[in-house]
């Protein structure tokens, strides 16, 4: 019988952090210098990692810089609209213009998404196994089995585990309503289960 093999959130899930405080945001919407590198520098991290997740062995390091240097741009032009009291937080407006535009460059790249092989995972011998390494081995395979993930199942997955986000803000971000954001998590972890069952089975 298949062991059961259950999908733990990201070890390195940050906790949610403030918000950038409503006078600077203000003063970035007009155009203030000063307060739009602050808005920089509060989102710059979030933005990397998320782009860095979702393009993930398909982009350099500049591809990344490149795209969360875009997404700021994008963020400035439309920031003087953003509503402020709205229901939407700056981080999740921000994250999704930046979703948005790695989600294009996954699809215009028309990615090849590889069956996963298990004949290419060697797992050591239970005599000398080394917890430490199976562990990595394990954080290896889970990563490599996200990669394989479509856009869209990645897209959902990182900004649940890797980020935190509500099943609401997931379904803004992406633009999705809440049971596709439901379907596209559950389908994920499962696919995700099945490739690390597939290690332990080999």
């Amino acid at each position: 019988m298949t062991e059961a093999v259950s999908i733990q959130p990201a070890p390195d899930r940050p906790p949610r952090a403030a918000e950038l405080d409503e006078v600077t945001l203000a003063r970035a919407q007009r155009g203030d210098l000063r307060a739009k590198r602050a808005l920089v520098e509060r989102y710059q991290r979030p933005v990397v990692a998320l782009v860095s997740r979702l393009l993930r062995g398909q982009a350099d390091p500049g591809l990344v810089e490149d795209i969360a240097q875009e997404t700021f741009l994008r963020v400035f032009r439309a920031l003087p609209k953003f509503d402020r009291h709205g229901p939407a937080r700056l981080s999740t407006w921000i994250l999704t213009i930046a979703s948005h535009r790695a989600i294009d460059e996954l699809r215009r790249r028309r990615l090849d998404t590889r069956p996963f092989d298990p004949t290419a995972v060697q797992v050591a011998s239970s005599d000398r196994a080394d917890a430490t390494a199976e562990r990595k081995m394990l954080a290896q395979r889970l990563s490599d089995a996200i990669d394989e993930l479509s856009p869209e199942y990645r897209a959902a997955f990182v900004l649940r585990e890797y980020h935190g986000m509500e099943y609401t803000e997931i379904s803004k971000v992406l633009g999705i309503d809440l049971g596709t954001v439901k379907s596209r998590l559950s389908r994920a972890r499962s696919r995700l289960r099945e490739a690390l069952a597939e290690v332990y089975h080999v």
